[in-house]
């Protein structure tokens, strides 16, 4: 289950190559299978040798395999079939499939890369068949030019040279592609020869490796379908067998949990499944499936068919094998399904307690966001009211300064006295006289300190000082004339004879500011909450 945990088809094929002749020896799952080759530099031979010495982690592989030298690329593609299914086909071969009388493994096949099918020449040789190159590349030209004009020579010529009336092999032109593009092509080519629509035998659209991953890790029925175009069984093998109905519902029915892989050997991924399962015969046919009972991540073949068959035998050859095998699957399927529900369960746990533990930090996150908010508020409350402390003690301290300054009221004596009426914002009504000389300001400070002016010992018994230096008193409020309206301020300055008259009836109006603003809105909020 842990090999759906890494994505092989981001390896390239050099590394699928290593990857796969590692796992086939080492019977390792690739979660511990591609570090070690990581620190191998994707050396199979040294990380083979490394896991079965269980030093990899002591011994430094990387130095080893930057030292050792490469390993010699494999023999040409021809070579290496004719090679393995000689040997397939050899007593040795199969008694060494049949060793321990148990189900026959299936190896993981990766595509060898079609750089190490072919070894490069020498440059010294390369230099010597050099016109034995241009003279066969001109030759192929001119063939090529004759094919064009006349394009019924080319196969007159292959009936003559082969001797078969048949459809000819398409090894000579077939074009290596990857594994997806090979899978794709033989899908195409399977439809056309048969004359049957799209997916009426679903194929898997990748490569081998990546359906035998799909089998191993959700724990599918591999079924693998070789066949190989130059026997004569091929052909009344698809049609009466692959193409009958009982198989296509065998196929298609989602309770077998099947997934089909099919391949020509005219390809080399096909090519070399063939040769990694031993097979002697076509058309070949096998049953792949984990197998829990060799080891936690063997798949072993359990029935395999070679040669032409009838449905019907080969659907009761699969379904005996499926069957002895279903409860093996089962346990295991139900092993992992408690897995998953434990390892859900414990998810969800574990977001029950990362919400949990987030609402906490968010509710102690708002209580510092409200205790910092009473801290800020009542600072600078505290600072406000340290500026008003402030402000009234310069204030109180101005008023008894300038309440000593005022001169006092003239006398009936002093016939050009001003008389002014005023009317203070408390209601009560003052009458008083003023030289006519005194300034508008001097009228001003009498409505100012006109409380203080009410105990006159206390002023001559206590000596004010002079204000503070660069303290600028404002005055808070306006005197208005009524009937007419007419604002009499202090920007303008004047004496209270000229401004005025010999008497006048005025209101003390206050002028609201910033400070008296807030201190009503203050006063309307407390009113509030009582």
């Amino acid at each position: 289950m842990a090999d759906s945990a890494f994505d092989i088809t981001s390896l390239t094929e050099e590394q699928q190559l290593a990857l796969q002749q590692f796992t086939s020896v080492t019977d390792s799952e690739l979660s511990a299978a591609v570090p070690l080759l990581q620190k191998c530099q994707w050396n199979a031979q040294i990380a083979i040798t490394r896991f079965f010495d269980g030093d990899a982690d002591t011994v430094d592989p990387a130095a080893e395999a930057a030292r050792a030298p490469p390993p010699p690329p494999p023999p040409p593609q021809a070579g290496r079939r004719a090679e393995t299914l000689m040997d397939s086909m050899s007593p040795r071969a199969s008694t060494s499939r049949s060793r321990g009388g148990g189900p026959n493994a299936a190896p993981r096949v990766v595509p060898t890369p079609e750089s190490q099918l072919t070894q490069p020449m020498p440059f010294p040789f390369s230099i010597l068949l050099l016109p034995f190159n241009l003279t066969y590349a001109i030759f192929q030209r001119v063939l090529g030019t004759v094919s064009y004009l006349f394009p019924f020579l080319p196969r007159l010529l292959a009936r003559f040279w082969s001797g078969r009336t048949s459809h000819p092999s398409r090894d000579a032109g077939r074009r290596p592609l990857n594994p997806r593009d090979t899978a794709a092509r033989f899908m195409r080519e399977f439809e056309e020869e048969y004359s049957i629509p799209h997916n009426t035998l679903p194929f898997h659209e990748g490569g081998y490796a990546q359906a035998f991953d799909h089998a191993k890790r959700d724990l599918k029925y591999l079924l693998v379908v070789l066949l190989s175009p130059e026997h004569d069984d091929t052909a009344p093998f698809v049609r009466e067998t692959l193409l009958s109905p009982d198989f296509l519902d065998f196929v298609k029915e989602p309770k077998n949990n099947l997934v089909l892989w099919g391949g020509t050997v005219q390809d080399a991924e096909a090519y070399q499944v063939a040769s990694a399962l031993n097979v002697t015969r076509f058309p070949y046919a096998c049953l792949i499936v984990h197998t829990p009972a060799v080891s936690s991540t063997s798949m072993s073949r359990i029935a395999t068919s070679s040669g032409p068959v009838t449905a019907q035998d080969l659907l009761a050859k699969f379904q005996t094998a499926m069957q002895k095998q279903s409860q093996e699957l089962e346990g295991i399927r139900r092993q992992g399904q408690e897995q998953q529900a434990s390892r859900s369960l414990r998810q969800e746990q574990e977001s029950a307690y990362e919400r949990s533990l987030a609402q906490d930090r968010e509710k102690a996150r708002v209580r510092r966001e409200e205790e910092a908010e009473r801290e800020k508020v009542g600072r600078e409350e505290r600072e406000r009211g340290q500026r008003r402390a402030e402000a009234a003690r310069r204030v109180a301290a101005w008023r008894r300064w300038r309440a000593q300054g005022i001169a006092s009221e003239p006398g009936s004596e002093v016939k050009d006295a001003v008389r002014i009426s005023l009317r203070l914002p408390s209601g009560e009504r003052v009458v008083r006289k003023f030289r006519a000389e005194a300034e508008l300001e001097e009228l001003y400070a009498f409505v100012e300190c006109h409380d203080l002016l009410q105990d006159p010992v206390e002023i001559s018994e206590k000596e004010a000082p002079e204000p503070e230096a660069g303290y600028e008193h404002k005055y808070k409020f306006r005197l208005v004339s009524p009937m007419p309206r007419e604002v009499y301020d202090l920007e303008k300055g004047g004496r209270i004879r000229d401004r005025i008259g010999r008497s006048g009836n005025l209101i003390v109006e206050k002028i609201v500011g910033e400070e008296d603003e807030e201190e009503e809105e203050e006063g309307d909020e407390g009113d509030e909450g009582e």
